[in-house]
């Protein structure tokens, strides 16, 4: 009601009877402020009479806490006659005291003076506690991300609950590190006999209601502890009750992972059950003891952890390192100063770690690295470090992403030097290259017959053409136009061979990898024209069925070749004992997925056993009585150099496919 508004006095009876119909808590005050009447409601909220109410700022009626607040506000608007409006706390009948926003609105009358004021209180508590809850909430949060130490997060979370809930005791335990026994956390308000006895206690079954809820890893509700029958063999019931308490909720209290950590506990002094606000109340402050609980232990298990690592250091020669990014904080191992050949007494900047890195590499690693910290996560890099003396070092490093007690980003890795090992594969690459060249010589023995048919066809045509030319020349007379004609065809046959020659000395020959644009069909072809002689002698039909417009790869020509004779020699040996069937032998080019082609050689041999498919490609392994098992193995590697893959299956009929697919020329 507006403080301008001009009434007449309406009559007392009828005055009562409106605010007694007001749905909320109504006063009447005198001008000077005295209480003249109030409505049924605020008689029954407090459980004292009126002559009680006019002395509210002394009676313990407004919460002692909140009398100095409140008088001042209240002496300043009767004075001037503005309208107020506070919030304070108002005991109720049962003792305990409940929020109130009070607002009062004077009364005018005809004259303009203040002839009463209406008050109306207006019950905020549930709003009020809320509040409270979450900014207590706020603040223990800000605590556990500070760092502050488990014991005063575990007291801050009692007493936040015991302002909250009005009238109870809270506790949190903790379970050992062996899980067995439960230990002291925090209980601000319970007595140190009662805290004494439920020390040590056996997490189980029947030792109490914490115990209970940790092992169980339930909540466990005790409404009325009088009629209470559990936990009678430890005589859990009787203790509590001897410390004046009557009811207790214990809630367990669990990590990330599952692992109870502990029990959270609530205690009354009289029969209780837990209301949807209290159980919401209890989820919410457990999930943070879990937090404080949890990031204390990860803090105590880092710092056995350091000891651990120096340790495993020492026998191992594998430097660690802790870094904190924001901070630009890094501490080294003595090994990761030895690896990097750093002075340990000199400050360790980020110029001076990498000023070591190889030049070629230090883009890479800053990019890998700047990306594994935005998003928080674990990474791993491998680099060379290019030392004083211009020697090259490989270094492998790993880093796990966590944090700190304060909450900031840590990564704790290690850094391995791995020069041997990446000189031992050099090593191992240059004899794989070697090997394939013994393969391909060790091939030639097998095609000693095709050479000579190869080279013998045309040598023969050489000697015959030469021959008839002599015999043209010396007639009379002389036939000059016949024996030119063959004297060409005696060039073109020494043509021949000198290609077959050149064919084979490239085979054979001990050259490095060129990459070029290869044509498969083509590269086949020549493959069945060399060994053609040798597979028709070992009666072998060879069926071809080449893609047209077959898309080139990218490879070493004589180093494809290579494969497919080893894979051609290999399906016409697996046919050597065939007798009920024809030999045949299909060589077949197609497009393979995207981007890539496939060779595949089928046979009609004796295929192979399935438990032999992952065995096939290994070195040394064979099922020839003379072989060196290095055929298959070389092609493998030559294939997966061409950034493919070669593989066998057996067929749905006699024999066996082996096929390899590699990447087309994608600058075509």
């Amino acid at each position: 009601m507006s403080s301008s508004s001009v009434l007449s006095h309406s009559p007392p009876a009828r005055e009562a009877l409106v605010i007694d119909s007001v749905p909320g808590l109504v006063a009447i005050l005198a001008p000077s402020g005295d209480v003249e009447d109030v409505n049924t409601r605020i008689i029954e909220y407090c459980g004292v009479p009126l002559e009680t109410m006019r002395h509210w700022g002394t009676n313990g009626i407004v919460h002692p806490e909140d009398v100095p607040r409140v008088v001042p506000v209240f002496a300043q608007s009767i004075s001037t006659g503005v309208p107020y409006d506070f919030e304070t706390r108002i005991r109720g009948f049962d003792g305990v005291y409940r929020w109130f926003q009070v607002r009062g609105r004077p009364l005018s009358d005809v004259d303009g003076r203040i002839a009463r004021w209406y008050v109306l209180l207006t019950d905020i508590d549930a709003l009020k506690r809320a509040e409270g809850l979450l900014a207590g909430e706020k603040r223990l949060l800000e605590m556990v991300a500070r760092g502050e130490s488990m014991p005063i997060i575990l007291d801050g979370i009692c007493r936040l609950v015991e302002s909250t809930a009005v009238r109870c005791h809270c506790s949190v335990v903790l379970v050992d590190p062996d899980g067995t026994r439960l230990a002291h956390g925090a209980a601000p308000s319970l007595p140190d006999s009662f805290v004494a006895s439920i020390v040590g206690r056996p997490v189980n079954a029947d030792s109490g209601p914490c115990a209970m809820a940790a092992h169980l890893n339930q909540q466990v509700i005790a409404n009325d502890l009088t009629t209470e029958t559990r936990w009678a063999a430890y005589e859990w019931c009787e203790m509590a009750m001897a410390h004046g308490l009557k009811a207790c909720w214990s809630t367990p209290i669990s990590s990330a992972s599952g692992k109870v950590l502990g029990a959270f506990a609530i205690y009354h002094d009289e029969p209780r059950t837990p209301t949807p606000e209290q159980q919401s109340l209890i989820a919410r402050v457990t999930d943070i003891a879990s937090i404080a609980i949890e990031r204390t232990q990860e803090a105590e298990a880092l710092k056995r952890s350091e000891a651990f690592l120096a340790r495993v250091q020492q026998l191992s020669a594998t430097g660690g390192f802790y870094w904190w990014p924001a901070a630009g904080k890094v501490f080294w191992s003595e090994q990761v100063y030895r690896i990097f050949e750093i002075d340990p007494a000199a400050p360790l900047t980020t110029e001076l770690r990498q000023s070591r890195i190889h030049p070629d590499d230090l883009s890479a690693h800053r990019e890998t690295v700047q990306r594994a910290i935005g998003e928080s996560r674990d990474f791993e890099y491998e680099v060379r470090l290019l030392m004083p003396d211009k020697s090259v070092k490989y270094v492998h490093s790993l880093a796990q992403a966590t944090r700190d007690a304060e909450g900031n980003l840590l990564y704790v890795g290690a850094v391995q030097d791995i020069t041997q090992r990446r000189l031992s594969d050099l090593a191992l690459s240059k004899v794989r290259s070697e090997l394939a060249q013994i393969a391909r010589v060790m091939t030639l023995s097998a095609l000693t017959a095709s050479i000579a048919h190869e080279v013998n066809q045309p040598l023969s045509g050489v000697v015959t053409n030469a021959s008839t030319c002599l015999r043209m020349l010396g007639a009379d007379p002389p036939n000059i136009e016949g024996a030119r004609e063959t004297a060409r065809r005696t060039i073109r046959d020494g043509n021949r061979a000198a290609d077959v020659i050149a064919r084979l000395r490239a085979l054979y020959g001990g050259t490095e990898m060129k990459p070029e644009p290869v044509d498969l069909n083509e590269a086949a072809r020549e493959v069945l024209a060399l060994f053609l002689s040798e597979l028709q002698r070992h009666g072998v039909v060879v069926r071809t069925e080449f893609a047209e417009n077959l898309a080139p790869v990218m490879g070493d020509r004589i180093q494809l070749q290579q494969v497919v004779l080893n894979l051609v020699r290999n399906a016409s040996e697996a046919m050597s004992s065939v007798d009920d069937r024809p030999r045949e032998l299909l060589v077949k080019t197609e497009p393979h997925e995207r981007d890539a082609v496939r060779l595949s050689v089928r046979d009609a041999g004796v295929g192979f056993e399935p438990e032999a498919a992952d065995k096939l490609f290994g070195a040394f392994y064979t099922t020839k009585p003379e072989g060196m098992g290095m055929g298959l193995s070389v092609s493998r590697s030559i294939i997966e150099r061409h950034r493919g893959r070669l593989w066998a299956a057996r067929n749905e009929g006699p024999g066996a496919t082996f096929a390899f697919a590699i990447p087309v020329d994608t600058k075509v």
